[in-house]
Formats: structure tokens, sequence, C-alpha cells
């Protein structure tokens, strides 16, 4: 197997890393989310041409995430906006049209106030990243690495769970999206300056009616 390729400085990054403890919430792929239970977040996996995905890492505490977050009312319930603004706003990304692959059950409500809650995952194209800034939200300032979706799960600490959400994503983006189903297996740090990563149609966020479930369908998430 050949070594992984990765710069000095993607190295001193990864250093620095610190896995979060698996919250254990049940991964419901390709299943609508049940009327009643509300959508709090949504989080994406982004994809570039040669199969990596997005992942950010706050330098300052070294935890990982993929690109995501909290539904706001600007987002009119609708995951998939919500997904473009969060990517938008914490790494400077804009996206294709996400689709849709499933949720977290969250029975515990750690996003909702103590009550059950959905956390959908998506699937999309990264097309391109601006200059680097801060997330206007917290103020994390977030490093941004391409990698291999099965290294992205071994950053995020997800274990056994996530390596299956990995296998959705990239089952979906390899019928969808047209990107490899075996990755770049190199670690590249996106430039602070920007880039384009993989021109076409950018997703425009609330109010647009193009996200969808593999199979043309819209998502059954309600928020």
């Amino acid at each position: 197997m050949s070594p992984i390729e990765y710069s000095a400085e993607v190295a001193e990054l990864l250093g620095k890393v610190r896995r979060r403890p698996t919250a254990g919430w049940p991964w419901r792929p390709g299943e609508p989310v049940p009327e009643g239970l509300p959508v709090k977040q949504s989080w994406g996996w982004l994809f570039v041409p040669d199969g990596r995905v997005l992942t950010l890492v706050n330098p300052r505490d070294g935890i990982c995430s993929l690109p995501g977050g909290s539904l706001e009312p600007e987002d009119d319930g609708d995951p998939a906006a919500a997904l473009a603004r969060e990517a938008a706003e914490e790494a400077q990304a804009r996206i294709g049209r996400p689709y849709y692959l499933g949720y977290l059950y969250d029975r515990v409500g750690s996003a909702n106030g103590g009550h059950e809650c959905a956390r959908v995952r998506m699937a999309a194209v990264l097309r391109s990243v601006g200059p680097s800034a801060a997330d206007p939200a917290s103020g994390r300032h977030y490093r941004r690495l391409l990698v291999a979706p099965g290294l992205a799960v071994e950053l995020l600490g997800w274990g056994a769970p996530g390596l299956r959400q990995a296998r959705a994503a990239v089952a979906t983006a390899a019928r969808w999206l047209g990107v490899p189903a075996a990755a770049n297996e190199a670690i590249e740090e996106l430039p602070v300056e920007g880039c384009t990563v993989s021109p076409g149609t950018v997703y425009p966020g609330a109010g647009y009616t193009g996200a969808v479930q593999p199979g043309g369908g819209r998502p059954g998430a309600r928020g």
C-alpha cells in the first residue's frame, strides 16, 4: 500500500486533531424523516471530482467536522438550504444540488432542548471555496482539508457507524455526482485565497426546490 501523501503543514495540523466521543445516534439511511420529528441540523459530505470530501479542522482545539449546522429561520425548514448556508459560512464553500442520504435519530434531543430530533445528512459536489475566513456565527476559523471519506471518518472519530454513513455517501456520489467510488488518498489543504474545484451550477439555498433524494424525490424532512 502506498503511503498517504501530505505536506509538512498538514502533518502539523493533523498532529493537533482531537476526536470527540461518538454520540451513538442511530443512523437511518435512505429513510424519510418521520412526520412530527423536527429536523434540527443538516451536515454534508461535499465531494470533489477525485472522490475526496471537504473536512474542516478547528486548529484551536483540534476538533474536526463536516460542513453543516443548525437550521435557522431563513432556511425555511429546508435542510438543503441550511447545508448550503452553513457551508458558505464555515468554509466559504459553494456547492451543487444536495442529495438526501438519511438522518441520525437524536433520541435525547441534545440539539433540541432535550426533545427528540433528526440530524440530516446530505451529499453534494463542492463547486468552489472563497478566501478563508472566520465563521461569522462562531468566530471559528477552520482549516479546509480534502481527504478520502474513510479518513474523514477516522478524523471525525465516528467509528463503525460513521463508516456506514460514509459508504452511503460514497454510493450516492458515485451514482449521482459522477465521482469515483475509490477516492484519491492524498490529504490536501485548500488554498487560503480560494479556488474553483468543480465548475457547474451552484445551489442557491432557501426557496429552491432542487434538493433531491437519490431516485429523484424530495427529502422527506420536516423542520
